[in-house]
């Protein structure tokens, strides 16, 4: 696809299926679509680029190889721990991730075709329309990692699921499936694995055939619902990343790291 304006997002990869629809590739499916300190950035600011570019009337986000993401890149999560600088940064990051996708007008549908964890889930759930594979695996993940959920979960998964799932699942970073997904309402529709991609851009292509404007306000009005959830985002980002500078988040890391159950006991 050519079109300067979506140069800068290297670690982003762009087409067009149709009219109107632009597909957006997490694309680094050697690392499962981890997000690293450039993708990070560029998901936190592409969504703004989108909503000046009217030539597309919907979007689709997907993950390249067998993956949607695999959540946060174990290096770039050790350059944050214990790091003031770098946590604030990402901080800011977080946060334009989540508010840009509400303010983004144009529809957003995911396609989750496989594994979606912290970082990553956050674009799959804050998709208007999410579309994942029956036997795909999701969950927020930030409790393992011994940091508050804060990326997206707090704003969204109570509107989506309900208080009490929500809480369940975000308290104990169990993984669920599409499948359990969709019966809880966390997501709009689970498919056949090998469907995913098709049915996530039949859905675009329906909203991109439809009436614009009524389309892009109706999107807008209902997103009132998560403007009034900000100030409950804007607290748990704040206690997420208060929690990387402390003890838990190391040993989590270290954990991951040698994949081993993380002692949050020693920790303290």
């Amino acid at each position: 696809m050519t079109d300067e304006r979506y140069d800068e997002y290297t670690r982003l990869r762009f087409e067009r299926p149709s009219d109107g629809v632009l597909l957006i590739t997490l694309d680094d499916p050697d690392k499962l679509n981890a997000t690293d300190g450039p993708m990070h950035q560029q998901l936190s600011r592409v969504f703004r680029t989108i909503e000046d570019d009217r030539s597309v009337r919907a979007v689709v986000v997907t993950g390249a190889g067998k993956a949607f993401s695999a959540g946060g890149d174990l290096d770039w999560i050790a350059d944050q721990v214990g790091d003031y600088a770098q946590t604030m940064r990402v901080m800011k990051e977080a946060g334009d991730i989540v508010r840009t996708m509400i303010d983004c007008d144009t529809p957003i549908v995911s396609a989750i075709n496989g594994v979606a964890v912290g970082a990553g889930i956050a674009i799959a759930l804050m998709a208007d329309v999410s579309v994942i594979a029956e036997d795909a695996k999701l969950t927020d993940g930030h409790i393992r990692l011994g940091v508050a959920a804060g990326d997206h979960a707090v704003a969204i998964w109570p509107l989506l699921c309900g208080m009490a799932k929500a809480k369940y699942y975000l308290l104990t970073a169990d993984f669920l499936d599409g499948r359990e997904a969709e019966r809880i309402g966390l997501v709009s529709k689970a498919v056949p694995r090998d469907d995913v991609l098709s049915t996530a851009i039949g859905v675009a292509e329906k909203l991109a055939a439809g009436p614009a404007d009524a389309t892009r306000l109706t999107k807008r009005a209902l997103n009132h619902w998560l403007r009034q959830a900000l100030p409950n985002f804007e607290a748990s980002l704040a206690y997420e990343m208060l929690n990387f500078l402390g003890p838990d988040a190391a040993e989590g890391l270290a954990a991951l790291q040698e994949k081993r159950a993380p002692d949050f006991g020693a920790a303290e």
